[in-house]
């Protein structure tokens, strides 16, 4: 079972999930920990091989998937049997999410998808490609240091960028690599992004300097029933270290708004 941390709330009966991206684990959630526990219970969890959540023993090319590492979640919420939760992911993040909502409709009260990666331009395919090729001969955290700093290129991003870097350390080389392989399936996962209507409403938050996916991001939103967009100022791809108090301010706010909702139904 991977790491988990839960925090209770004396009256409330509203859970929250956090889930991080690639490389990082829950400590990238600590900007929002105290301020949500003043309203919710939380729950905030390592994925696999991330933070102290140590990898299972597995044949050398063994690879994960992106339904297995949302299974990870589903079973921690069963765990501590939490029916219903809003879910909160930030980058790869999300598309774990999108799998929690595409295993296990109705689990989402509401999500919240920050620093969305939602489709693959031609500049990233391009960058995972030199990735793939470079893996085998640079060490593996010159890789994650260039996509830091490709995907938060700003001096006023370094703080996020070098607590992203400081947490893939922590990820190790070996699993760096299975994460790595789990590119090949993103484009799959990506694509039901654009097709299906999530279970529960949306809310994306991006920051106005996210070059990469906020485009791709705002032109999604106008084609989603159930999807809305707040774009969050002088910040960068990770919006929730950026500029923390309008992340937190407008997520318990569209969070408290969308709790004791009935679920909505898909559309295919």
């Amino acid at each position: 079972m991977i790491y988990h941390r839960k925090f209770i709330h004396p009256k409330s009966k509203t859970w929250v999930v956090f889930v991080h991206g690639a490389g990082g684990s829950n400590v990238v959630w600590f900007r929002q920990l105290k301020e949500f526990k003043k309203h919710f219970n939380v729950l905030l969890v390592d994925l696999r091989g991330h933070g102290k959540s140590k990898p299972e023993i597995q044949e050398e090319d063994s690879v994960y998937s992106f339904n297995e590492v949302a299974l990870d979640v589903i079973r921690i919420m069963d765990h501590l049997e939490i029916r219903k939760a809003h879910l909160v992911g930030i980058s790869l993040g999300c598309v774990v999410i999108r799998a929690i909502d595409k295993i296990a409709p109705g689990r989402a009260e509401s999500i919240i998808l920050g620093g969305a990666i939602i489709q693959f331009n031609k500049t990233i395919k391009v960058l995972i490609g030199m990735a793939k090729i470079l893996n085998s001969v640079l060490p593996y955290m010159w890789l994650y240091k260039l996509n830091a700093l490709i995907l938060m290129p700003y001096r006023k991003h370094r703080e996020s960028r070098n607590i992203f870097i400081q947490e893939a350390i922590k990820l190790g080389e070996d699993e760096f690599a299975k994460w790595m392989k789990m590119t090949r399936e993103i484009k799959a996962n990506l694509k039901d992004f654009l097709s299906r209507e999530p279970s529960a409403p949306v809310l994306y938050l991006m920051g106005d300097g996210d070059n990469m996916f906020l485009p791709m991001v705002a032109d999604l939103v106008k084609r989603q029933i159930n999807a809305r967009l707040e774009v969050i100022k002088n910040s960068g791809h990770c919006c929730n270290l950026d500029q923390a108090n309008l992340f937190n301010e407008i997520s318990i706010h569209f969070i408290k708004r969308n709790s004791g909702k009935k679920e909505l139904i898909q559309v295919q």
